[in-house]
């Protein structure tokens, strides 16, 4: 959006600017459920309790964050009556080490888990790739404003005034071991570009 306005301290142009900047994620988020059904709720949690105790050959790799766990149980119903119990535990995990995914993988594959999904690659500290995107957006908006100048023959003065709108940050090999659990090397999972965005809003003085 651009526009241009007179006001009582003399005209001035208004611009949005987009920057962004991509660089490869080195963390990879990842979220496991297991489940178990069983006639009787103390029995679906005892098998639950089994088949994420498997799982714990993962939950012990090296870097491996265990972000969140959440535990649930209900009933399982076949029309108006009730035909046993369900239990889960869902895992939301963070692999802080991309050398160290495909054994938290293969051993999370070995487990058996119901649902298994990701990588989703993130960055552990984005805060570089935000000011560059920043700068990026600023240097649009600035050129922007410039053209403008220009075609009313005149010339780009100072900043005025500066908005910033919220960014967001998503994604658009590693050590061979020995492991217990299914070979994952041939999936190929390696890290992939985490695109940070800006966006600002800019009003510069109107030199004519």
């Amino acid at each position: 959006m651009t526009e241009t306005a007179i006001d009582p301290h003399g005209p001035e142009i208004v611009t949005e600017g987009t920057g962004w900047h991509e660089q490869l994620g080195d963390r990879a988020e990842l979220d496991a459920s297991f489940t178990a059904f069983a006639k009787t709720r103390a029995d679906a949690v005892r098998d639950l309790g089994h088949r994420v105790a498997a799982a714990g050959r993962a939950m012990e790799l090296p870097g491996l964050l265990v972000r969140n766990r959440r535990f649930w149980v209900h009933n399982e119903w076949r029309g108006n009556r009730v035909v046993g119990c369900r239990a889960g535990e869902d895992l939301a995990l963070t692999v802080t080490d991309v050398a160290a995914l495909e054994d938290v993988l293969s051993a999370l594959v070995g487990a058996e888990p119901t649902d298994l999904q990701g990588p989703r690659w993130v960055l552990s500290d984005p805060a570089a790739a935000q000011r560059e995107a920043q700068h990026r957006a600023v240097e649009d908006a600035r050129q922007r404003a410039e053209g403008y100048a220009a075609a009313l023959s005149g010339r780009l003065g100072t900043l005025r005034r500066l908005s910033d709108a919220p960014t967001h940050a998503g994604p658009v090999a590693f050590a061979s071991r020995e492991s217990v659990g299914p070979d994952v090397r041939s999936l190929g999972l390696e890290p992939e570009p985490v695109r940070v965005t800006a966006r600002c809003t800019a009003s510069w003085t109107l030199l004519t």
